[in-house]
């Protein structure tokens, strides 16, 4: 699939750069030859770090790794260049922005509270200590729900665990902008208090034009009213896999129907 969106995508003509919302691994039956497809596309590709991503190299640290992979990671992990992928993957962004475009691409969402500049300051400090040469030890001790509300004096693990779940697993926000780690679902079964992290009241960063992935059940895809795109639209489980052309002054969507081998 993402081959023939590629390929739909160039009969269009020249295309300066492709940016891809995240989750490449482990949303689909090749994993590895996604992460190369991508990889191979050079400078042309901007690609932020999605949960599932951040999970493989949480995975690739284990020394039971192999053991625990589903049958696809452990393809990837098994591959000779599985080491040279990994390094590529861990120097992904956590979020990207483009005054120029006037877009702004995360794999998730942004907490309200953050304007467009803050989060991309976050996403630095987290991305620093993915980078550094203990990012193994950092990334055992990532995951959990755990702050769930934005303060400035936050520090260490506490801190980027917060930044991590923002930009990686945000769907929805509870009162007081706590972030909600737990309910996943459609917008019309939410329980009450929650609401989508993109229609928050006082929202920071309404004024930039988001485009986001992660969220699968999400009932549509373009919420003009709220500046945000959500593109995943199911690839993984039978939808279309997407993309979205801003460019252009009405984001125009470019879909691939799913492959019927792998439906």
């Amino acid at each position: 699939m993402l081959d023939t969106l590629l390929e739909r995508l160039a009969e269009r003509g020249p295309i300066e750069q492709l940016w891809f919302v995240g989750d490449l691994v482990n949303r689909g039956p090749d994993s590895l030859n996604v992460v190369r497809r991508v990889r191979d596309l050079g400078d042309r590709a901007v690609t932020v770090l999605g949960n599932h991503d951040l999970s493989l190299l949480a995975l690739a640290c284990r020394p039971d790794a192999e053991q625990q992979a589903s049958a696809d990671l452990r393809r990837f992990l098994g591959a000779e260049d599985s080491p040279e992928l990994l390094e590529w993957l861990r120097h992904r962004p956590l979020m990207h922005s483009d005054p120029a475009l006037g877009w702004t691409m995360v794999h998730a969402g942004l907490p309200p509270n953050w304007h467009v500049a803050e989060a991309l300051t976050h996403a630095r400090e987290l991305e620093q200590a993915l980078r550094g040469p203990d990012y193994g030890s950092f990334l055992h001790a990532l995951y959990g729900n755990t702050p769930d509300q934005w303060s400035p004096a936050l520090e260490g693990i506490e801190r980027l665990r917060f930044i991590a779940n923002a930009l990686t697993r945000l769907r929805f926000v509870a009162p007081a902008q706590r972030l909600d780690m737990t309910y996943k679902k459609t917008l019309a079964e939410a329980p009450d208090g929650l609401v989508p992290w993109f229609r928050a009241r006082g929202r920071v960063n309404a004024d930039s034009r988001i485009v986001f992935g992660h969220w699968s059940a999400l009932e549509h895809i373009a919420w003009p009213d709220h500046n945000v795109w959500g593109i995943d639209t199911g690839a993984a489980w039978g939808g279309p896999l997407t993309a979205l052309d801003l460019t252009r002054d009405t984001p125009e969507l470019i879909q691939v129907a799913p492959d019927p081998v792998q439906a």
